[in-house]
């Protein structure tokens, strides 16, 4: 059993394989549903569990035992704007 929290570099390139350069793989990655960030000599970092909850079907959020929170819509509030600019902003 692998212990690394992270896809080594040779797992990432099973899983594209075929693809070379790093940017390629990083958007494939994406395509697959998974959240990708970067290595500092950039190459895709993609943590083991959230793979392995993607790959197999599941819902991330179906894995945390709490809800997932959604972010209120972002709504306008013209009175600050005026305050915070000036009258301009009118």
């Amino acid at each position: 059993m692998n212990t690394r929290p992270d896809l080594s570099d040779e797992e990432v390139d099973a899983l594209c394989s075929g693809l070379r350069q790093n940017a390629a793989k990083a958007r494939y990655l994406v395509q697959l549903g998974l959240h990708v960030e970067r290595r500092p000599n950039g190459r895709p970092l993609v943590m083991r569990a959230h793979a392995e909850q993607v790959l197999a079907g599941r819902s991330p959020a179906a894995a945390n035992d709490a809800p997932a929170t959604q972010q209120p819509a972002a709504t306008g509030n013209r009175a600050g704007l005026v305050l915070l600019f000036g009258s301009k902003a009118a």
